[in-house]
């Protein structure tokens, strides 16, 4: 039996990591480290700053958030 497909924010991840070249927990270190805090700030801060597009740089966000 294989484990379940993830879903939400984190089905993103495996193509986030192929496409980008870092590791999920890198790109939450980032996210966590940031003096932003609100959702769309950060959302427009990586995919201006680290050429993240939306859909990746939403789903980030949103898991990394959702932790708080």
């Amino acid at each position: 039996m294989t484990a379940a497909a993830a879903k939400g924010p984190a089905s993103y991840f495996p193509s986030i990591e192929k496409k980008y070249g870092r590791p999920i927990a890198e790109w939450k270190d980032l996210i966590r480290s940031s003096p932003l805090t609100r959702h769309m700030e950060l959302v427009n801060w990586l995919k201006s700053e680290h050429g993240l597009g939306h859909g990746h740089a939403n789903a980030l966000v949103a898991d990394t958030l959702a932790e708080r």
